[in-house]
């Protein structure tokens, strides 16, 4: 009975322990919440139309699926009407689904589910910064607060030129060139205070800088150079026994 008690106890107090050990970055550019709230510039009145262009290329992408299984067309078709529009208001959440002959709410499942998907108003140039341990230890806070100091604006916020949204993500999948950003569809890798500041200016500018690794790297090689297949590859047959 006592020992019974006494674990009751235990389980109890550490029921009480609350330990925060990770906390993912804010999305806050991509709708805070799941739930829709309707604003000035969102809502099912907000106007949206797919140019005659873009209607060929969701025609040519539900192409590509079998007959009855547009649905399947969710996301490239999201993709398209978040490119056109800038981000996704409700009215164009609600024209994919018109489109593709699906309840609307099938199209809110998948729009909330992906972060790439934003359902707020974004700025001309979407920075991501990625800031999670690979970044993080090649001193990406560094390139956090350069950003920030450059546009006066924190993560979660966009200028108010319209110009830029900054938002703090999880990985972006290029650890070997950290620290790195992600800038609408193209990546900026082995970054410095410097690099960053360059890439913004340039931006400002109307100019758009060429993406990659900043620090004379072709791709994801190691920095210090080669230190395996630093020569020719062997042909057919090296190292097969002769009579086999």
């Amino acid at each position: 009975m006592f020992l019974s008690r006494t674990i009751r106890a235990a389980v109890s107090h550490s029921a009480k322990q609350v330990r925060s050990l990770h906390q993912s970055a804010v999305r806050a550019g991509a709708g805070g919440v799941f739930v829709h709230r309707d604003t000035p510039d969102n809502n099912a009145e907000t106007p949206f139309e797919f140019t005659p262009e873009n209607m060929k290329r969701i025609e040519a992408i539900i192409g590509n699926y079998p007959e009855g299984h547009k649905q399947a067309a969710t996301l490239p078709v999201l993709d398209v009407a978040q490119r056109q529009h800038g981000w996704l208001p409700i009215s164009a959440m609600n024209k994919v689904a018109e489109v593709l002959e699906i309840p609307p709410m099938r199209v809110y499942e998948v729009a909330t589910f992906y972060t790439m998907f934003n359902r707020q108003p974004m700025g001309k140039y979407h920075i991501q910064i990625c800031t999670t341990t690979p970044c993080m230890l090649c001193d990406s806070d560094s390139i956090l607060a350069a950003i920030q100091s450059k546009l006066g604006i924190k993560v979660g916020q966009t200028t108010p030129d319209k110009l830029f949204t900054l938002s703090e993500v999880e990985c972006l999948g290029a650890c070997v060139n950290a620290p790195m950003v992600q800038i609408n569809d193209n990546y900026y890798e082995d970054l410095t205070t410097a690099d960053i500041e360059q890439i913004l200016d340039e931006l400002k500018a109307g100019r758009m800088p060429p993406p990659g690794p900043r620090n004379g790297r072709f791709s994801c090689e190691p920095a210090g150079g080669l230190t395996s297949l630093t020569g020719p590859p062997p042909g057919p047959g090296f190292g097969v026994r002769t009579d086999l």
